[in-house]
């Protein structure tokens, strides 16, 4: 179940110069489905990644940014599903460096070191990686490998996402045709701070290795870090964003350039769809939520609110009852964490209903109203603080019956 998502097709996915991937079944916890992706990159590539703010992050995460650390330049990664290889201790980070290692050898016609190499895994926690399964589905990835692979990509790293997840579009950048293609995974335990997701965004743009940095935390923040579907951080979330150079534009390295500006605005575009197909995808999600907080005083408290509104199963079990029940967004807002709010000041919208105005229920506001717009299955939660000048959006979805029976049979 998804709402309004359309799956992506084949031909519009564009290949990235200097990336090619490839997948394979390696049976890492169901047989006969695709469950194992290899990338590998071109010489001189740039790759910068966030991850997730738990504490109790998984072991390739712990290993990424080691490797991504030690600045050697990145050459492949690998991605595999079933298995999250979260909570598993030094075995657990044995297992992630032997993925590496493995990768390397059978790349070797490269030189790729195994600290050229950036693990991924999403799936179960608490469970150990069966390397021995990875190790041997390895050589099939890489058979596979070839640069107009992103839609098998899309597919082979999803979990309980019901669509594939994966955007496209070209720029021009000193007469040079850009292209970013990106894939995503992610339909449950989304929360910003990182919001199980994955997500890789590849483009040919030649761009300075602090700027690309700077440009993966620009984008993550307005896209993967304003995505919420039940509130739940996980252990593996991780966005990686991919320059190859192989486009020949000169090095991007001024962070007030217009093509600096053009990169990082294609990038947060595409990062952005990726977001909200994961938001539409929620597990049993049946309305896709957006909440706009407006004239804050600043980015953080309209977070707070947007975030107290976007993660409250009283106000998302009421969305997909279509209840008109819109003063638990009234309690939302109030217990999100502003000491000196004055709610009189406060004006609430659904869509373009006013629901609330002077501290209460907005004098013009009908139940019919709120009902109409309840029924939609895109539905518009506007918050006016009368603070300031500072604005956020967040998306969300509702919770359904089958978000609880999804995540009951999880396992199984």
């Amino acid at each position: 179940m998804s709402v309004n998502l359309i799956p992506p097709k084949p031909e519009e996915l564009l290949p990235v110069r200097g990336v090619e991937l490839g997948i394979t079944e390696a049976g890492i916890r169901k047989t006969n489905r695709k469950d194992l992706l290899v990338m590998r990159l071109a010489a001189n590539s740039k790759v910068a990644g966030v991850f997730t703010q738990n504490r109790f992050c998984a072991a390739p995460v712990i290993l990424c940014r080691e490797h991504l650390a030690k600045g050697d330049g990145i050459r492949a990664l690998v991605v595999n599903t079933g298995c999250a290889n979260a909570g598993t201790g030094a075995e657990g980070l044995e297992r992630a460096q032997e993925t590496c290692v493995e990768a390397a050898r059978i790349l070797a016609d490269q030189t790729i070191t195994s600290a050229q190499v950036l693990p991924f895994s999403t799936g179960v926690i608490l469970e150990p990686l069966p390397i021995d399964r990875v190790k041997a589905g390895l050589p099939g990835a890489v058979a596979d490998l070839k640069t107009d692979n992103w839609f098998a990509a899309a597919h082979a790293i999803m979990t309980t996402d019901t669509v594939a997840k994966a955007a496209s579009t070209q720029i021009n950048l000193q007469g040079k045709t850009i292209t970013i293609t990106g894939i995503a995974k992610g339909a449950g335990m989304i929360r910003p701070n990182m919001a199980t997701m994955l997500g890789y965004v590849a483009c040919d743009a030649a761009i300075s290795q602090s700027l690309l940095q700077s440009l993966t935390k620009y984008a993550a923040d307005r896209s993967f870090n304003r995505i919420t579907v039940d509130g739940d951080t996980s252990t593996n979330d991780s966005y990686i964003v991919i320059a190859t150079g192989a486009a020949g534009n000169s090095e991007i390295s001024d962070a007030s350039s217009a093509g600096y500006i053009a990169l990082r605005d294609a990038i947060t575009a595409v990062s952005m769809q990726l977001a909200q197909a994961i938001v539409r995808d929620g597990e049993g999600a049946t309305k896709f939520i957006t909440i706009k907080v407006e004239q804050g005083g600043s980015e953080d408290e309209c977070a707070k609110v947007g975030y107290a509104i976007g993660h409250s199963p009283l106000v998302k079990t009421a969305f997909f009852a279509s209840d008109p029940n819109l003063g638990r967004i009234l309690a939302a807002i109030g217990y999100a964490g502003i000491d000196d709010l004055n709610v009189d000041k406060i004006n609430v919208y659904l869509d373009e209903v006013l629901v609330a105005e002077n501290g209460g229920r907005a004098q013009s506001y009908t139940e019919a109203d709120g009902q109409r717009v309840m029924k939609q299955s895109e539905i518009t939660v506007r918050v006016a603080l009368d603070r300031g000048a500072a604005a956020i959006t967040v998306w969300t979805c509702d919770f359904s019956y089958d978000y609880v029976k999804i995540n009951a049979d999880y396992r199984s």
